[in-house]
């Protein structure tokens, strides 16, 4: 599967672990967002359902078995090739170098502690306050400030 310049958009799952008014994120081992901390997720495989690839990306970056509840959000993650001059081959110009359609998960907690693995170069819990110092983009700040409140309704 060809992630960058795809010839398609690819399906991407995400994981929303909510526990205790806090949120599991992980930093970025691979691009794209090397080294940014973003919502633990991957791509979706032939095969799978989206809940199920949720579960199993939650598990493969976070160390936890997790159980996806409700669709929280879908998104489009386009980023152009012209946006990461150091990553743009030579005479690229303007081509879409991603192209992700996102749907994105709550997820309650079924067993498992949490440690980064996967592609996860780190994870960690984050309180809403914490979160706000992060440089996540508008959609995936907005979807984790859902799946905060949601999860104070759902007491997880």
């Amino acid at each position: 599967m060809q992630r960058e310049y795809p010839d398609r958009p690819l399906v991407g799952v995400g994981a929303i672990i909510v526990h205790g008014g806090r949120v599991v994120l992980i930093k970025r081992g691979k691009e794209p967002l090397l080294g940014e901390w973003s919502i633990p997720g991957g791509m979706l495989e032939i095969g799978e359902t989206l809940r199920r690839g949720a579960e199993r990306e939650g598990l493969e970056e976070t160390g936890l078995v997790v159980r996806a509840t409700e669709v929280l959000g879908v998104f489009d993650r386009i980023i152009p090739d012209h946006l990461i001059p150091d990553r743009t081959p030579p005479g690229a110009g303007r081509r879409t170098l991603y192209h992700y359609v996102l749907i994105d998960f709550l997820c309650e907690i079924v067993s498992g502690e949490l440690h980064p693995s996967g592609d996860a170069a780190d994870a960690r819990w984050f309180t809403s306050e914490e979160l706000g110092a992060l440089s996540l983009a508008e959609d995936a700040a907005a979807v984790i400030r859902l799946a905060v409140e949601k999860s104070k309704n759902q007491k997880l």
